[in-house]
């Protein structure tokens, strides 16, 4: 029968995006469409023990998300990935290692914007898988005037914080962004997030 060991997964790479830690790879050229995949990972703490990802067991997806079975956010990891067809297995692929820590990437936060009379209340919510949720993470916020080049900003605040400005003395349109950060070595920074507008002190 055709039956022969599946190509081996290609492009196996440890990819840090927007707060997670995933494994993603691509097929071996001419695997067989019954193909599956599954995914270990190896920590520096216990080094030559690899370790099962249950919910990457004989998937057919070609990407596996670590964040949450990591065992420590502050050691070096890597992962490896086989694929599986009926009795056949191909040799296991690993990637390069990454801690989470040093190489986490940043997604921009989503602003929630609250304006009352003379005050405007923005908070900032992140989109952080639960067991993250300990570390420090904060962010930045930027006020201007909408047209103007003049930003206020806000730094270092931390993520549950709501920011509280006083608007009495603004009229106009005025904008806020916000960019997340983060603490390790150096600061990391995201992207700013889209500018949310709001209009002050209108006398209509």
């Amino acid at each position: 029968s055709g039956h022969v060991r599946p190509p081996p997964p290609q492009n196996v790479t440890l990819l840090s995006k927007d707060f997670d830690m995933i494994l993603t790879w691509t097929p071996g050229e001419g695997s067989p469409p019954d193909v599956t995949y599954t995914v270990r990972y190896e920590s520096q703490e216990h080094m030559d023990k690899w370790i099962m990802v249950p919910h990457c067991k004989n998937i057919h997806r070609t990407s596996c998300n670590l964040t949450c079975v990591l065992p420590n956010f502050f050691v070096k990891v890597r992962a490896r990935v086989k694929a599986v067809s009926g009795q056949f297995q191909s040799p296991w692929v690993e990637s390069q290692s990454k801690e989470y820590h040093l190489d986490v990437e940043l997604a921009p936060p989503l602003l929630n914007v609250d304006v009352k009379e003379n005050l405007i209340h923005v908070n900032a919510s992140f989109p952080l898988a639960t067991c993250v949720e300990s570390l420090l993470w904060m962010y930045d916020l930027n006020l201007w005037e909408a047209g103007s080049e003049d930003k206020k900003q806000y730094e270092h605040i931390l993520r549950k914080n709501t920011v509280t400005i006083n608007t009495t003395a603004l009229r106009g349109n005025y904008c806020l962004s916000a960019r997340s950060s983060f603490q390790s070595i150096g600061f990391k920074y995201s992207k700013f997030s889209q500018p949310t507008c709001v209009l002050l002190n209108h006398k209509g």
